[in-house]
């Protein structure tokens, strides 16, 4: 998986690199910044969804679609496709450029929206990647916990470095009997959740 990445998927990766590193940087308004996960977090996802039992593989939060092509490694390598869900239009433009110019666009569905409005039209969930606004991700959580498979995972980005936002989430996650969860110091700290059979 990582090592036959596919040079345009390589290359599109490399770009979103650069320019989210610039947007922290350069004052770009925080909406209209990538604000996307560091490639140790891709690798991170990418195994962990390539492990998933079967079961949707979705995203909330595309952004320009950098976590969204590790994630495509995953679903090649299991012959699966990823839905992922952006609900501003700017980033979800982006994200589309991505798709295409990465070839990976048989791989992975865009919906432009709030995933929250379109949640009952997906079935059980193999695994989930959360990165959208942290406001949502208690709301998000409920929606997918339940329509987890029995073994499959629900990451949520940010669980460090938005801990105190984050924190009333994190600690009903933790004490959800209905998943396994802890907090892994990777990137910006992922809460990892595997549905209890």
């Amino acid at each position: 998986m990582f090592h036959d990445i596919p040079f345009e998927v390589l290359e599109r990766m490399r770009e979103l690199e650069r320019r989210d590193e610039i947007d922290r940087t350069d004052g770009t308004p925080r909406l209209d910044r990538l604000r996307q996960i560091p490639e140790e977090t891709g690798r991170f996802i990418a195994l962990w969804a390539a492990s998933a039992p079967e079961g949707a593989v979705i995203e909330i939060g595309t952004s320009a679609g950098y976590s969204a092509l590790w994630l495509s490694l995953a679903c090649r390598a299991m012959e699966r496709t990823l839905t992922t869900f952006e609900v501003l239009a700017g980033k979800a433009a982006m994200a589309r450029q991505t798709f295409l110019q990465a070839g990976v666009e048989e791989v992975i569905t865009l919906v432009e929206g709030d995933f929250l409005d379109h949640v009952h039209g997906i079935g059980s969930i193999g695994f989930c990647f959360l990165d959208a606004e942290k406001e949502a991700y208690a709301a998000c959580y409920d929606s997918v916990v339940p329509r987890l498979v029995p073994g499959g995972l629900l990451i949520a980005d940010n669980a460090i470095n938005h801990r105190e936002t984050l924190q009333p989430m994190i600690d009903a996650a933790l004490n959800d009997e209905r998943v396994d969860a802890l907090v892994v110091p990777i990137g910006k700290g992922e809460l990892v959740c595997r549905r209890r059979a």
